[in-house]
């Protein structure tokens, strides 16, 4: 029974809602019991009458007992793991026999909550989804989200610039990286429910911890209807929530290169029909790269939830509270002498990680508003905090209320050293940086830390500094109302959301040795009248600090929506609508102190279409196809002003198909789907250099299409030992680029044609033994196609053995991860900043390498 235990809370959020629609319609009750093919009892298994929200969970004992609608019905028995079970129930019966469960290893018969408003299984869905339960999220949250995103077929996920700012890209969707297609979602309700307010990623707002129960990721153009921003999917974590089991973990973890972070989780009653759960970790690290630059901070998440009108209503109240800061790796001059693109040697003769530096930092500089003293040495961080509240109830009339309100508000930074000053980008000797920035060549370079002359050979590389402040708030709102109605399941519903944000910036230059972590260098000479004259003074660069933008943007949000999912014998069709209007309100200085503002309002609406179906070809097999026409708002940090009013603001046009098939066995899963899309007139947003050693914004109107194939398939081979893997392929280009006509046809930037997974997981008599590989094929680093980057492999390995530690389900388990394990050196990017304009050749490449190997040792107590 205990191995049950460990995973009672997976199916809770699941139970919840079949609870609360438990509706009394008739007399007849029928009680069982629910095992699994070991004989032991199913915890927490949801028991539903098929067609109805009618539904209970077993108890300790795997027992239930259910009151169902008059005539024969059929019960629909299902858990976290488990394949589901279909049992008939005549009419007048009181009583089924015992019921076992047998292996799902791709949880296709599990009950998802994304893609759909009444919850039903995955392998019931007309739409591509994929689910990670709690344990898979626990064991590979290393870095970032982009290793828990990259084991998702269609995904393109980069982490190479740490813990934050993940660059995602969906089924060939040219995003430019980070969430713009596919919003992050907690518990249904978007992190951010606007994109393109500023640069900022939905994952700065939030960590994961060991107190989520799932990871739902919804593809393709059924998502659409599911929420704001939703045009390429939807990533929506679930959170575990009490109930009647208490269950308590701690979680310790030394990281190599000086990490440690604990983690915890507490979740129980509190009294009857109330509940709670709580979790959160306390990080320190120094790494993964060394910088002297280490970061620290904390988050702490939490839900109380109360059961009432005999249990045909429940409200939850969920909060964040984060303060936590960490450090972004931008691309750097890769050693390209070979063509290799390495990581290049320093003036010190070991090899160069990253071009941040705790030496350059702490810098001050006049601004109009007053003296600005840069945060850089803080990294990202963000300080702030969430609530929200969700109430449910299940009417007697098989009518169903969801109503969901969140406010949130964050303190955020985003700083971060780029990749060159701008202008050279790589490298210089120190007589060629004086000659270039037309120095008296009788100038003298010395170290900031011990005023040394550097040695004659030692190169240097002058890098800019950026601090953003993006702070953030936002309020949510959405309501819906569910009806059943015979084969019928018939939602409408609202959405409202107001979001302002912060878009400041400011620049300044920092000069150091090429090393790693350079060391702060300074730069003297005599102008000829017997005085001396800094031209860097302990690394900064004088006079080169300016605040660039001072941007307030809002953006409001009203959308409406209707629904119906139908369900029959062995066909289900899903269709739907979904009406939304944004308001965008953009104030922005025209000259950073000129008190010279262009200030505008614009707003746009559109319509989305929804069509989909399921055909129950056999007990194992599911087809299924769905098509939609759905939009996107363009990014409001995009927004151009003519003669002091706001250019044209119209929405963005995305077509989307699918044709796919679902496999379930007790030992085989499997999925397989073409998939289609072609979107119009993006306005696309880059930040590059401007040629003068600043930055600005390039806006383009672009137009692309797709093509593509994805797979996934999990097989069983014998007691606890499963092979799993996924492909990938898509065949992306563009159809239209605005000014540059010869990129027609070309491949998007950043997008692989090929990319896929394999990996074993082994799980018996206490032990686990995880391997995986990722590999991502060849993909060009700008739209012009003149950089490819070669692909490569990510290895990963996860191991652990459990100790049982005394009655229950109290335990312990040590385990080992390794990320990277081969330690590869692929790139992952070139470098944005240059854009179209960077070359292949020449004798340094920037480019951002993968994070290298990392070892993960982790204690996790439960009890």
């Amino acid at each position: 029974m205990k191995k049950h235990l460990y995973t009672k809370t997976k199916v809770f959020f699941t139970a919840l809602l079949l609870i609360i629609g438990n509706v009394v319609i008739a007399q007849n009750t029928v009680s069982g019991v629910v095992k699994d093919s070991s004989g032991d009892p199913v915890i927490g298994a949801s028991v539903v009458v098929d067609g109805t929200s009618i539904g209970t969970i077993t108890d300790l004992d795997g027992k239930y007992t259910i009151t169902m609608p008059d005539g024969s019905n059929t019960l629909r028995i299902s858990y976290v793991g488990f394949g589901t079970r279909y049992v008939t129930v005549a009419d007048g019966s009181s009583m089924v026999e015992e019921l076992m469960l047998s292996g799902d290893p791709m949880a296709l018969d599990e009950v998802v909550v994304s893609g759909t408003f009444t919850g039903r299984t995955q392998k019931e869905s007309p739409m591509s989804l994929t689910v990670l339960n709690g344990a898979q999220l626990a064991r590979l949250t290393s870095n970032s989200q982009a290793d828990i995103l990259r084991t998702v077929p269609g995904i393109t996920a980069e982490g190479g610039g740490g813990e934050v700012a993940t660059n995602l890209f969906v089924r060939g969707f040219p995003s430019g990286g980070q969430y713009a297609f596919t919003p992050l979602n907690i518990d249904g309700i978007p992190v951010l429910s606007t994109f393109g307010l500023n640069s900022s990623a939905h994952d700065v707002y939030f960590r994961n911890d060991i107190g989520l129960r799932s990871l739902e990721f919804v593809r393709g153009g059924s998502a659409t209807l599911q929420g704001a921003g939703s045009v390429a999917g939807i990533v929506n974590y679930q959170s575990i929530r009490g109930t009647d089991d208490p269950v308590n973990k701690v979680q310790l973890e030394w990281g190599q290169g000086g990490r440690i972070k604990t983690d915890f989780l507490t979740a129980g009653p509190i009294a009857k029909n109330l509940y709670y759960a709580f979790s959160g970790f306390y990080r320190y690290d120094e790494g993964p790269l060394e910088t002297g630059l280490p970061t620290r901070g904390y988050q702490i998440r939490g839900n109380v939830k109360k059961l009432f009108n005999d249990g045909n209503s429940s409200f939850v109240v969920s909060m964040q509270k984060i303060d936590d800061n960490v450090q972004f790796y931008l691309p750097y001059p890769l050693d390209n002498s070979s063509g290799d693109r390495e990581r290049p040697t320093g003036n010190d003769g070991e090899p160069i990680y990253t071009m941040l530096s705790s030496q350059l930092k702490d810098y001050s500089f006049d601004t109009p508003f007053g003296t600005f003293k840069s945060p850089i040495g803080d990294g990202v961080t963000t300080n702030g905090q969430f609530i929200m509240g969700e109430l449910t109830h299940a009417f007697g009339n098989d009518w169903r209320l969801s109503a969901k309100t969140k406010a949130a508000s964050y303190d955020h930074w985003f700083n971060l050293f780029l990749d060159g000053d701008g202008t050279h980008n790589t490298p210089e000797s120190q007589s060629g940086y004086l000659e270039d920035r037309e120095l008296p060549s009788n100038a003298t370079f010395t170290y900031a830390d011990n005023g040394a002359a550097l040695a004659s050979g030692d190169l240097l590389f002058e890098n800019r500094v950026l601090d953003r402040q993006r702070d953030m708030e936002e309020l949510v709102g959405e309501v819906n109302l569910t009806k059943t109605v015979n084969n019928h399941n018939f939602t409408i519903g609202t959405f409202m959301s107001n979001t302002k944000a912060l878009d400041n910036n400011w620049i300044h230059n920092v000069l150091g040795d090429f090393s790693n972590s350079p060391r702060a260098v300074g730069v003297s000479y005599d102008d000829g009248a017997g005085n001396t004259v800094s031209h860097s003074s302990s690394g900064y660069v004088e006079g080169s600090g300016r605040q660039t933008s001072n941007k307030t943007l809002q953006s409001t949000k009203i959308a409406g929506y209707i629904a119906d999912e139908i369900k029959w014998d062995r066909f289900n069709l899903d269709v739907g609508l979904r009406w939304e209007k944004a308001i965008g309100n953009v104030s922005l200085e025209d000259g950073v102190g000129s008190n010279k503002f262009n200030k505008g309002i614009v707003e746009a609406s559109d319509v989305a279409f929804v069509i989909g179906g399921l055909y129950k070809l056999n007990e194992n097999v599911n087809l299924y196809a769905n098509g939609s026409r759905g939009y996107f708002f363009p990014q409001l940090r995009s927004l151009k002003f003519a003669g002091g009013a706001p250019q044209s603001y119209e929405t963005e046009t995305v077509i989307q198909g699918e044709l796919g098939a679902k496999y379930g066995s007790s030992r085989l899963a499997g999925t397989a789907a073409f998939f289609f899309n072609a979107l119009s007139d993006r306005r696309n947003v880059d930040i590059v250099n401007d040629g003068n050693g600043g930055i600005t914004e390039s806006i383009q109107l672009q137009s692309t299409q797709t093509i593509g194939f994805e797979a996934s398939l999990n097989y069983n081979v014998s007691n606890g030992l499963d092979l799993y893997g996924n492909f990938t392929w898509q065949d992306h280009e563009f159809t239209e680029v605005e000014g540059n006509d010869e990129q027609v046809g070309n491949s998007i930037a950043r997008i692989p044609n090929i990319m896929g997974m394999v990996g074993v997981n082994y799980e018996n008599s206490g032990f686990d033994i995880n391997l995986s590989s990722n590999f991502l094929g060849s993909k060009f680093a700008n739209n012009s196609n003149t950089v490819e980057l070669d692909g490569f492999n990510i290895v990963r390995a996860d191991a652990g053995y459990t100790f049982d530690l005394g009655k229950g389900d109290e335990s312990l388990r040590l385990g080992l991860s390794v990320f990277n394990l081969l330690d590869a050196a692929g790139v992952t990017e070139g470098s944005p900043r240059q854009g179209n304009s960077q070359v292949a050749g020449g004798e340094f490449f920037v480019g951002r390498p993968i994070l290298p190997r990392r070892i993960f040792v982790r204690a996790a107590f439960q009890f």
